[in-house]
């Protein structure tokens, strides 16, 4: 059985890919790599929130997986839009890495938490509205690109440090790079962060549907990835939206922490949610509307007001 693997072309891409490459190859599948380019990877004189957020990492990816050019596509997890085309869906999520954010440096003296003023890059809303919150002496640049034109742009003197997953850094050898590790209580990742997700169009054979799911689905991991993203999905959250979410399981019970904040950092909300594993999207469609019922709904409209002007 020979599979066609789609993917975006940076470093961190190609490394998600191959991954999954020695995961199938390792039960025995044979596979390539096909690389396509994204409009998230093309456009990078604007900010995600001004080209539109969604679909921008994977529009192009599943063009191809509906004309069947390529049997899967692989997708960091968190780029992944909350709400897929009905003729597409999510086959296998990978098992996880440590999911927190990580200040990235060649200071690796610097601190978020000392009081020292200094510029940190990110192109995430999700992190410029927590740095507002929680470290408002911190100047904040935008910061678009892969992991490598970010380094480049902070050699440059763009900025003094990144806000980045921990999981790319680690990934791509960097880790020499973090000056801190952020608390997730504090700075809770994105949805999906740290796993790398597999998509393919329901015209998929069956048979290669399930030899690809039996290889590299992470079953802890696939149901804290369907609360996260049951939660996300109801916010209707993309890339552009401050949404937050990290669940975790054990025991066959999940811990779910979702929440919501202001582009300005002023309002946070955040709650946290347990139940049966057996019940994960319920437990993040419920998260949801708690989260909305405190003020979340009046966030959102004024989120999406100043995005759109």
């Amino acid at each position: 059985m020979h599979i066609k693997i789609g993917t975006r072309s940076s470093r961190l891409a190609l490394w998600q890919a191959e991954y999954i490459q020695t995961l199938l190859e390792a039960g025995g599948l044979t596979s390539e790599l096909v690389l396509i380019e994204t409009k998230g990877d093309l456009v990078l004189d604007r900010s995600l929130a001004k080209i539109g957020s969604k679909g921008v990492f994977t529009q192009e990816l599943e063009d191809q997986l509906r004309s069947g050019s390529i049997d899967i596509a692989v997708h960091s997890a968190k780029d992944l839009q909350s709400l897929l085309p009905p003729d597409l869906s999510i086959i296998a999520f990978t098992e996880r890495e440590r999911v927190n954010d990580v200040l990235v440096s060649r200071d690796t003296t610097l601190s978020l938490t000392s009081g020292q003023e200094f510029v940190v890059g990110t192109s995430s809303t999700r992190r410029v509205a927590m740095l507002r919150h929680f470290c408002p002496h911190i100047k904040v640049v935008d910061m678009r690109g892969n992991l490598q034109t970010r380094l480049r742009k902070l050699d440059e003197g763009q900025c003094d440090a990144l806000l980045l997953a921990f999981a790319g850094v680690h990934r791509m050898h960097y880790d020499e790079f973090i000056a801190e590790h952020l608390p997730i209580n504090e700075f809770t990742p994105a949805v999906g962060q740290g796993s790398v997700a597999i998509e393919a169009a329901e015209t998929l054979p069956i048979d290669k549907l399930s030899a690809i799911r039996k290889l590299t689905n992470h079953e802890p991991t696939e149901a804290a990835l369907k609360a996260e993203r049951s939660f996300l999905r109801r916010l209707e959250g993309g890339c552009s939206i401050p949404v937050f979410a990290l669940a975790t399981n054990d025991n066959e019970e999940i811990k779910l922490t979702g929440g919501l904040i202001g582009l300005d950092g002023q309002q946070l909300l955040r709650e946290t949610f347990t139940g049966p594993v057996a019940e994960a999207e319920r437990l993040g469609h419920e998260l949801a509307e708690s989260i909305l019922g405190q003020g979340g709904e009046e966030i959102l409209q004024s989120i999406r007001h100043q995005l759109s002007n």
